[in-house]
């Protein structure tokens, strides 16, 4: 699954309309509406050393900036847990990327290094801790020795905070914070709007490519969470190649949805209870098992809270603060 979330993850961001729409919603700064973005340009593989090429899961591009270009590091992570010598690994590829734009010749004068934006966009269900600066990974030394250890910093984009963030405008016209609402919905209507809106964002034919990358990562990567059913269900939505029959199949089948996973959450409920050895009847087993069924629930579907909550014996205000801790 990290795999080909890697690889899809990689399709979209390999859009100059993605890194169009990352630039001007998610970077601040005055700068960035200098940028000349009609000029982006994606860095090929081949243009960079083995060391960075083993890194799939990332991105380069440049744009012009003035008479200059700026280069774009977009690292995407994907790992389970956050990972607190960041601000290392990042200065460790911002300097082979700069090795590789001598050897190929690609500074603007013999002296000068171009600017460098690393981005570390991050999916992980916990929030992101880590330093975002390598100064603080290093141990305090003395004032004489201060100016000689190295500094970098990164543009954290922690999805799941964003779309958290009460400040979060959950309407904006922007496919990067369309990707964020589909990894971290509130409900299946929520889902249906969304590709909805990516279906009319992108009808025009020039678009097509970035199409078939939406709906290859929605079918492969989103919706196995979503979608119950048995293996001729989900090679039925696999055989689908295009947005638009993603979202009408979506539309139409979703509300036959809820019966299912509640069915799956009482078995759930049912089997963590034998798991964890409870009488049947104890009242603390029967609760931890809708919890859990909930948690699952909230994992592996598309339903809202209250849905959630009906089916598996709960308060409302209890899921939300499992969707919020998760």
């Amino acid at each position: 699954m990290r795999d080909r979330h890697d690889q899809s993850y990689k399709l979209l961001f390999s859009e100059p309309r993605v890194i169009r729409d990352l630039l001007t919603g998610f970077v601040e700064g005055e700068w960035v509406e200098r940028l000349d973005l009609d000029s982006l340009e994606k860095v090929s593989g081949s243009f960079v050393t083995d060391d960075l090429r083993d890194r799939e899961g990332d991105v380069i591009w440049r744009v012009r900036s003035g008479d200059d270009w700026l280069y774009l590091y977009l690292l995407i992570e994907f790992q389970s847990s956050v990972d607190p010598f960041m601000a290392l690994r990042i200065m460790t590829y911002v300097g082979l990327l700069y090795q590789d734009l001598i050897k190929q010749r690609k500074l603007a004068s013999e002296r000068s290094l171009p600017p460098v934006l690393p981005i570390v966009l991050y999916n992980g269900e916990r929030r992101w801790s880590a330093a975002k600066e390598l100064s603080e990974l290093i141990h305090p030394a003395a004032a004489q020795l201060a100016r000689y250890q190295p500094s970098q910093s990164y543009l954290l984009l922690d999805e799941g905070a964003i779309v958290a963030d009460e400040r979060w405008p959950a309407d904006t016209r922007n496919l990067v914070a369309a990707i964020f609402r589909l990894e971290y919905h509130h409900s299946q209507q929520d889902v249906i709007d969304t590709i909805g809106q990516l279906v009319e964002w992108l009808k025009s034919p020039g678009q097509a490519r970035l199409r078939r990358h939406f709906a290859t990562w929605i079918k492969r990567v989103l919706l196995p969470n979503w979608v119950p059913g048995g293996k001729d269900d989900h090679e039925q939505w696999q055989a689908l190649n295009d947005l638009e029959e993603v979202h009408t199949m979506l539309s139409e089948r979703a509300k036959r949805w809820p019966e299912h996973w509640k069915q799956k959450g009482l078995e759930e409920g049912r089997r963590l209870g034998r798991e964890i050895g409870l009488e049947e009847g104890r009242e603390e087993g029967r609760e931890e098992g809708r919890l859990e069924a909930a948690r699952n629930l909230l994992a592996r579907t598309a339903m809202d809270d209250r849905e959630i909550a009906e089916i598996c014996g709960l308060e409302l205000e209890q899921v939300t603060e499992l969707r919020r801790q998760a």
